[in-house]
């Protein structure tokens, strides 16, 4: 019933990772390598795995003997698993070097539904494939003010706990091999629990490549802040019998017998002659057509008050936002919803899609403790048909049209 809407992404991100266009840095030199050698990249790691460990430990026993026994076979074996395990090493610097990657703008997620989030990886050498990567996200809420502020009080430490709980991490691995000068993506899926604001980052970037041996990672700064919209709630409506009707229309972005026009279309057997659009049929070389929007004689306003006092539990605060906005979506894609307020600030109209998605990311935004604001225009006098909300018992919440219940969740 509910389909979830998409707000406009944000901003691309830059390039990262050795291959990097955008630093200049990283381009190869052999000075650069040898140091590299030395002392590595910042947060590049090569730590070792249960089986280089193995390995290792076995190079030193096959040592401990052949230097014991002084057999030829004995340091040849030796000889083999020290070359193994520092080609292991040089295979893993080459199967990184020349690769770079980037988050694919991200929009706006909803609670309860599952998202993907996208890399976008190239791979700049001309000869070389790269093998067997993986990618550690983050996805971490905004720390609560009671944290920023810091403290030793047991409700901070509580609070502290609870934010850590909410820090969602997940690896994904790939499956193919990427082609030199090739490119592809890789999406890790996520589903949100709460409303709010978070920040999605890629926090390293590594792999076993080839043999297992040794575990290299590359730690990445790349993140990008989202917003949460809240989640979709069953909700019972009871009718519209409040509902008042009236004879001023009001346009709505469905196509109807209205006076603004919508949108022009292709002429169809049947269409009357009046409503062809000449200049335009003679620019484009056909019969067009106006096609005007329809009128809502029963349009709602949506009212959100946000006061502390009326709203004492957070699950019901949560509750009343989901189904202040699945309420919302509903009432536009009927073409019913006409303007939304919070908090007791001024009117917006939804007119367009962004009007409801700006709604959304103030409900995603939203907090009970802070003060109400000033009743601007009044209700009565922008609109007819005027829905409030309040708490229902302990856990519910109730609409109100024109002061009559008429839907609860």
């Amino acid at each position: 019933m509910n389909q979830p809407t998409t707000a406009a992404p944000p901003a691309s991100t830059t390039w990262q990772g050795p291959g990097s266009p955008d630093d200049e840095s990283l381009s190869f030199t052999w000075q650069r390598f040898l140091w590299a050698l030395v002392f590595p990249v910042r947060r590049h790691r090569i730590s070792m795995t249960v089986s280089g460990l193995f390995l290792i430990m076995l190079a030193m026993g096959i040592g401990t003997a052949a230097y014991n026994t002084a057999s030829n076979i004995l340091f040849i074996t030796l000889s083999l698993l020290l070359a193994c395990l520092l080609l292991s090493g040089l295979m893993s610097w080459f199967n990184f070097m020349g690769v770079c990657w980037r988050f694919r703008p991200l929009a706006a997620w909803r609670a309860g539904h599952e998202t993907l989030v996208t890399v976008e990886l190239e791979n700049r050498k001309k000869w070389l494939p790269t093998y067997g990567l993986w990618f550690d996200f983050v996805v971490q809420p905004k720390r609560p003010a009671e944290v920023v502020r810091g403290g030793d009080e047991p409700d901070v430490r509580a609070v502290l706990a609870a934010f850590e709980k909410d820090v969602v991490r997940g690896r994904l691995f790939t499956r193919e091999r990427l082609e030199p000068t090739g490119a592809a993506t890789v999406e890790w899926a996520h589903k949100p629990a709460r409303r709010g604001e978070a920040t999605v980052a890629l926090a390293a970037v590594g792999s076993f490549f080839p043999f297992g041996f040794l575990r290299k990672n590359i730690g990445t700064s790349l993140k990008q802040p989202v917003l949460i919209w809240p989640a979709q709630v069953e909700y019972q409506w009871s009718g519209a019998a409040a509902a008042q009707g009236g004879s001023q229309g009001r346009r709505t972005v469905q196509a109807g017998t209205g006076e603004d026009l919508l949108a022009l279309r292709k002429y169809s057997q049947g269409d009357s002659h009046r409503l062809i659009h000449w200049k335009a049929s003679a620019r484009l070389g056909q019969l067009m057509v106006r096609q005007f929007a329809a009128e809502s004689l029963d349009g709602y306003a949506l009212d959100v008050s946000v006061g502390a006092e009326a709203w004492p539990r957070p699950e019901q605060f949560e509750l009343l936002c989901s189904f202040a906005a699945t309420f919302a979506e509903d009432l536009f894609a009927a073409g019913r919803l006409l303007a939304v307020r919070v908090g007791g600030g001024g009117w917006h109209e939804t007119r367009r899609m962004r009007d409801l998605e700006a709604f959304f990311d103030e409900l995603a935004l939203l907090q009970p403790n802070r003060s109400e604001a000033p009743a601007g225009e009044s209700a009565a006098a922008f609109r007819r048909n005027v829905i409030t909300f309040s708490a229902s018992g302990a856990r519910g919440v109730t609409a109100h049209v024109n002061g009559v219940a008429t839907a609860s969740a």
